[in-house]
């Protein structure tokens, strides 16, 4: 690192600029499609834990307990070396980039379902009781209560912490490391070790990561303040 220079650096990713760009593809596509199904999913979860017969919130308290009890990389490890195995050899299906893809994006959204859960619950137990009693009174049926009051009230007061939420999915996508994908972080790792400058990707990996998250973040502390200030 004491003879390398930020010319050399800026020359690296220049040269190397489309294989960082798949890779942060890669990032972004597992983390804006964990998202999407984390947070229908966690909808389920949180309208069961809430409405459902005492069995099955149970059932939805237990798959919540469950995955906020284990770390996120036991979860990929799952289905890289047992579940997607299993499943690819039941089926006779090639065990290529797309379908490792496939399987880390099944297992984030799995994953953060769960978290998503907790915090459209406290969402949903941020809108007053008397809502739900009055839509009810006025003809609805739960499901309806449901979807045309509660939920959009309870989404409108959860969006800085399911930004939050979706901030640190982002980081944890280097996690797939493990399941050789390409996303951003190895993309970085790997152009450093064919140019012999590991320290200097990843330095550059880390300011990539910072830009993003700083600048989610920012967006979050705008919209809690302009919730208080409403």
């Amino acid at each position: 690192m004491d003879n390398f220079s930020l010319a050399s650096l800026f020359s690296i990713i220049g040269e190397n600029y489309e294989f960082l760009l798949q890779g942060m593809g890669v990032s972004l596509r597992i983390t804006v499609i964990a998202i999407i199904v984390g947070i229908l999913w966690g909808i389920v979860l949180a309208v069961l834990r809430l409405y459902a017969p005492k069995p099955i919130a149970w059932i939805a308290t237990g798959y919540v307990n469950l995955f906020r009890s284990i770390p996120l990389i036991m979860v990929l490890m799952w289905f890289y070396l047992a579940i997607g195995p299993s499943v690819q050899q039941y089926f006779g299906i090639s065990n290529t980039a797309g379908v490792r893809l496939t399987w880390a994006i099944i297992a984030f959204s799995l994953f953060e379902a769960a978290y998503y859960s907790e915090i459209i619950r406290a969402g949903f137990k941020s809108v007053r009781s008397q809502q739900m009693s009055a839509s009810l009174a006025l003809g609805m049926t739960r499901i309806q209560a449901i979807y045309y009051v509660i939920l959009p009230q309870a989404l409108r007061n959860m969006v800085p912490l399911l930004l939050t939420q979706a901030i640190i999915l982002f980081q944890d996508t280097s996690l797939v490391y493990i399941m050789s994908l390409n996303d951003f972080f190895r993309a970085t790792d790997i152009i450093g070790y064919n140019n012999n400058a590991k320290m200097e990707m990843i330095l550059f990996a880390g300011f990539i990561y910072f830009i993003i998250c700083f600048s989610l973040s920012s967006l979050v502390r705008v919209l809690q303040k302009r919730k208080r200030t409403a």
